[in-house]
């Protein structure tokens, strides 16, 4: 019984992600779509730290709980975004690289999947922080996103994650926010992409890419897929 569903046997598909602020989480979502990605404005821009998991709707509580005690235990950290990647050809996902944070996304997903805790899973690979700016499009327009966003830059200061459920219309929406514990000179950052932009601009900065990029094949990575939203 899936998402939407009523009863002792109702199902929810939940994730749980760091989310790309504004105004830069609506810049790579308007860009996904104008790739052709008609999937974009159903999936807040993010790095995944729970894919797509489906659980028992009685579940919800212990998890927020859960969820609300792995955010305590944290502290805000930088997050840095720089050019593209892609998982072609084992996936068909173009994304845009994090340069600075991966490591701390990852001790953090596997907070999140807790082996104890009530979103314990294995992933299908590898995990492998990331921005997805496209996604089983044609070729031609995986290219034209590598290249595009290929000098894409911006960074922030994470301050928290949250949790998004998936409606029956396959549309991401977020449910809760979580913030990390404030830790003494660390700004805090906007914790999901329907946030507003900071007022400080030396916690959040960001370079677009100019007119001409450099093509795909200049910058290509050819990394294992892991689970995206």
């Amino acid at each position: 019984m899936g998402t939407g569903a009523t009863g002792a046997g109702a199902t929810v598909t939940l994730g749980v992600s760091l989310a790309v602020p504004e105004p830069y989480g609506t810049l790579l979502q308007e860009r996904r779509a104008s790739f052709g990605d008609a999937a974009a404005h159903g999936i807040p821009t993010h790095i995944t730290l729970l894919p797509p998991t489906e659980v028992p709707a009685s579940a919800r509580p212990a998890i927020e709980a859960h969820l609300a005690g792995v955010a305590l235990a944290g502290r805000p950290f930088r997050v840095r975004l720089s050019g593209t990647g892609t998982f072609r050809p084992l996936t068909p996902v173009v994304f845009v690289q994090v340069a600075e944070g991966g490591a701390a996304c990852a001790r953090l997903q596997e907070r999140v999947r807790d082996p104890e805790g009530p979103l314990a899973r294995e992933l299908h690979f590898p995990y492998h922080p990331h921005v997805t700016v496209a996604h089983g499009i044609a070729e031609a327009a995986m290219d034209r996103a590598f290249a595009q966003l290929a000098d894409f830059e911006c960074a922030w200061t994470a301050g928290g994650f949250a949790l998004y459920e998936q409606g029956s219309d396959e549309v991401w929406r977020l449910r809760r926010e979580f913030p990390f514990a404030p830790h003494p000179g660390m700004p805090p950052g906007p914790a999901h992409p329907q946030g507003p932009a900071p007022a400080a601009a030396s916690s959040l900065d960001v370079t677009l890419p100019p007119a001409a990029c450099r093509p795909p094949h200049q910058r290509r990575t050819a990394l294992r897929p892991s689970a995206t939203l």
